[in-house]
């Protein structure tokens, strides 16, 4: 059963929620909206919780979990949905939502409009849903750190060439910006240390699973964020330079956790079982 009409409202919700994290941002908007945080809260929440059932719904079956491509995506969607309302209580730091909320509520819109039942994990293992889990979240707050070194990007570049006034002048100091930048990071990289360790020792027969890639690529991306931190702990790493190793490995992450699964799925369009 699927319900498209209720995941066009949980996208409205979360539209209407970035909407008013902008205004109360920015300083722009209804009094209400800027004046009152409860409303953002409230709608946040609303919003997270029916894309909680929607996602409930839609992933966990009677004969196992469809992680398929779109459901896949709105899981990630769900966690940073949940990381951003997690933020909201952060001052600094609320405004990732104004990004962050959409992009979850597309992602469970897209879950409903397109059905895979492609990818069936079979339950009853607690190692494989411990690294599926963990690197789902670990996915998660990696994305939502290529997100801050776009932000930082952009914040840096406006203050080399003098024109630092305007909406982004609303944002944190850089100091601050980076700070968060390798929390989330360095939260991150256990938890997809963690997930590694686990998929490693109890996922077998990887290349029967077509995992083998997928695999590799995540510990590329490993690699790089391990080297990004050590960089930042040595030399104290910072600007342009981490910006770079924080997309180029979010890049190599991306590939590994949807870019073989979109081959799989969407063009060669495989129906295959994950086991331990």
């Amino acid at each position: 059963m699927h319900f498209t009409g209720t995941a066009i409202i949980d996208l409205v919700l979360y539209c209407l929620t970035a909407a008013a994290l902008f205004a109360a941002f920015f300083g722009s908007g209804p009094v209400f909206v800027r004046e009152r945080k409860g409303f953002v809260v409230i709608s946040a929440a609303a919003a997270v919780l029916l894309h909680t059932l929607l996602a409930y719904a839609a992933i966990f079956l009677p004969h196992g979990m469809d992680l398929g491509f779109f459901n896949a995506a709105a899981l990630v969607g769900w966690l940073l949905a949940l990381i951003a309302f997690a933020v909201l209580f952060k001052r600094h730091f609320s405004a990732l939502g104004i990004v962050l909320f959409p992009l979850a509520g597309v992602s469970m819109l897209l879950a409903e409009l397109y059905p895979s039942d492609r990818l069936m994990v079979i339950e009853g293992n607690w190692p494989l849903d411990a690294h599926i889990v963990l690197s789902l979240i670990a996915y998660s707050l990696l994305a939502v750190a290529a997100l801050q070194a776009l932000a930082i990007a952009v914040q840096e570049y406006r203050l080399r060439h003098k024109s630092a006034d305007g909406v982004w002048s609303a944002l944190p100091p850089l100091q601050l910006m980076e700070r968060f930048l390798f929390q989330l990071i360095a939260a991150g990289f256990i938890l997809l240390t963690v997930a590694l360790i686990f998929g490693l020792l109890f996922v077998h027969n990887l290349m029967a699973q077509h995992l083998a890639h997928k695999t590799a690529l995540s510990v590329i991306a490993w690699v790089v964020f391990a080297v990004l931190l050590w960089g930042r702990w040595q030399f104290g790493w910072r600007g342009r330079t981490a910006i770079r190793w924080t997309l180029g490995g979010f890049v190599v992450l991306a590939l590994a956790y949807f870019g073989d699964k979109f081959i799989l799925e969407m063009i060669l369009g495989r129906h295959w079982t994950l086991m331990s």
